[in-house]
């Protein structure tokens, strides 16, 4: 049996983006025979609207094969310059750190808990922040650092949010119905690495009371979104959504129940995505590799 077949292997995740060219998968998949990789997934788009090519790549190295970081600086001086190429090598083994900021409505946080608690989500939650004490008791109940910061004085809220994501080395911060507009600084500094959880099918139905509104409409479908955050106030790319059918039978109280198992499905799969490196960004769109 080959090595690469057994456990004496690490495996890495390649992504990266670029002009579409001639030559790039050739380049790339030759680089990895070279040095001993065996490609155990692959994917990738181009796309004709914008000229661009996007890629990734699971693959294996014999533990002996090459070290992590000799591979990256290879990569980088023997393909990913010649591409101009926008790229990211990851250890498929390392668990991403999620902070989780939330409000009052606690149903997101208790699904991703859960799923992290099962090895649903391969994640580390190293701090839980909300503007409220009321969902304290979840954190307790998992044993997680809980951190109550008021959001009376906005900047500095930010400014522990923003040290506590170095603090603990966060790798991504999800607003699981964190009821708060980030401000456009906090929104640059975690750009591409902040998800948030929109109680509608966007554009539709944004503010408050979104399924009362869905109500007063008549509507026949309602969804979520899950979404990268931007400066520009629920309008980031997109990474998941999903809709429910429901009809006139349905009751406001009825929209949000099936809406509430509507998000919590939507931000857990972007997170899955987003963890597993299959979310990159075109420009304000995203192509995801499922």
């Amino acid at each position: 049996m080959s090595k690469l077949a057994g456990t004496n292997q690490r495996r890495f995740i390649l992504t990266l983006s670029c002009r579409d060219v001639r030559g790039i998968v050739a380049a790339v998949t030759g680089f990895l025979a070279e040095h001993y990789g065996f490609i155990i997934e692959s994917a990738q788009f181009g796309d004709a609207s914008t000229g661009q090519f996007f890629l990734r790549i699971e693959f294996a190295l014999e533990t002996d094969a090459v070290s992590e970081n000799d591979l990256k600086k290879m990569f980088d001086a023997q393909v990913a310059r010649r591409f101009a190429m926008r790229w990211h090598i990851a250890d498929k083994q390392a668990k991403s750190r999620v902070m989780i900021l939330v409000s009052k409505l606690g149903h997101c946080l208790n699904d991703l808990l859960y799923r992290r608690a099962t090895d649903q989500l391969a994640i580390e939650v190293p701090a839980i922040v909300s503007n409220h004490k009321d969902l304290k008791h979840v954190a307790d109940w998992h044993g997680l650092p809980f951190h109550h910061l008021p959001a009376e004085n906005k900047a500095k809220q930010e400014a522990q949010i923003l040290a506590l994501v170095e603090e603990h080395k966060v790798d991504v911060v999800v607003l699981a119905r964190y009821m708060q507009i980030l401000s456009p600084e906090l929104c640059q500094t975690l750009q591409g690495r902040a998800i948030n959880i929109h109680h509608s099918f966007l554009p539709s139905f944004k503010g408050a009371r979104p399924y009362t509104q869905a109500f007063d409409r008549g509507v026949k479908l309602i969804g979520a979104t899950a979404h990268y955050v931007t400066t520009d106030l629920d309008e980031g790319p997109i990474i998941e959504q999903e809709v429910a059918r429901v009809d006139h039978t349905h009751q406001p109280d009825d929209l949000a129940a099936i809406g509430r198992d509507t998000e919590c499905h939507v931000l857990a799969r972007a997170l899955k995505y987003h963890i597993e490196h299959r979310v990159l960004l075109n420009g304000a769109k995203t192509v995801v590799f499922k």
